[in-house]
């Protein structure tokens, strides 16, 4: 009961957090609400068996891919905040967080590799808490997680082709959406 509970208010985080975005279905903020709600889902169901059998094949799957959701995470982040040059009084755009607001296209770090590393980082987290304890119902949510951040990305794609035009464009072309030279 408590899990749900947190569950709960955790939701209500994420309403207020995403507020603005919520009110924008073409945003990429929209869809990423879902994603967030579902991977929350996900934590909440297997928390139980987030310590359970630590070795067992599933765990070590698991593992690995919450170890690895770190990576895209630290360095898409100060990427964004390094070469992205984030500015408020250039990016207005209500549903963006501060670190959304780049003004500058960002094409080397990781964003060389994959257009949507902190997409990516969401993406290895889902599946990570999936294999915690695979069932039928952390499998839906895992997949509708990741439909929601397939969503998120390519309507995160239709606001850098409005800021950055035909320059994004041509890195879409040399670059993978998740994970570098496959997806």
């Amino acid at each position: 009961m408590i899990r749900w509970i947190l569950f709960a208010a955790a939701s209500l985080l994420l309403i207020a957090t995403s507020w603005k975005a919520l009110h924008n279905p073409h945003s990429h903020g929209f869809y990423r609400f879902f994603a967030w709600e579902a991977i929350l889902g996900l934590i909440v169901l297997n928390t139980p068996f987030w310590f359970r059998n630590p070795f067992t094949w599933n765990q070590t799957i698991s593992w690995i891919l919450l170890v690895a959701s770190l990576i895209p995470l630290v360095l898409g982040v100060y990427s964004l905040r390094s070469i992205g040059k984030p500015d408020r009084t250039q990016r207005s755009d209500p549903e963006l967080f501060e670190i959304e607001r780049t003004t500058n296209l960002v094409t080397s770090g990781i964003y060389k590799y994959i257009r949507h590393p902190l997409y990516g980082s969401l993406f290895l987290l889902n599946w990570g808490t999936f294999f915690k304890r695979p069932s039928l119902l952390a499998i839906s949510l895992s997949i509708i997680a990741t439909i929601f951040l397939i969503g998120t990305a390519k309507a995160d794609e239709r606001e850098c082709i409005q800021i950055f035009g035909s320059d994004y464009q041509e890195y879409m072309k040399h670059t993978k959406m998740f994970i570098p030279y496959l997806v």
